[in-house]
């Protein structure tokens, strides 16, 4: 069964392209701060957030019957990164979270409508 694409899965797909795009730069926002805007475990968060979002992004962007999955995994990892940024009093991570937090939504949204097709 194929999944075609409707408006909700389009803002999904820019959405998580939005999140990876907000987590490279901030990964390169928080080495060139150092200390603990550079901490390790910090550092990996943001990674996997950018990578899930980038596998949510083309499964979605696939057809792939198996978007619902990753998409769930994604609003997961985007909530925990986003909990991770707040951690920090400046604006790039402020933004960072919240465009973390505006793609678990939409994530979540598109893993509960597909698992009821």
């Amino acid at each position: 069964m194929t999944h075609q694409m409707n408006d909700r899965m389009q803002e999904c797909i820019d959405r998580c392209q939005s999140c990876q795009e907000a987590c490279l730069e901030a990964i390169s926002h928080c080495l060139e701060k150092g200390g603990t805007h550079a901490e390790a475990e910090h550092i990996r968060t943001l990674m996997a957030c950018a990578e899930i979002c980038d596998t949510s992004a083309r499964f979605m962007l696939l057809g792939s019957p198996r978007h619902a999955r990753t998409c769930d995994v994604c609003a997961e990892v985007c909530e925990a990164c986003a909990g991770d940024c707040d951690r920090f009093e400046d604006d790039m991570m402020k933004r960072c979270a919240d465009v973390c937090r505006r793609c678990a939504e939409s994530c979540r949204e598109m893993a509960t409508t597909a698992s009821r097709a």
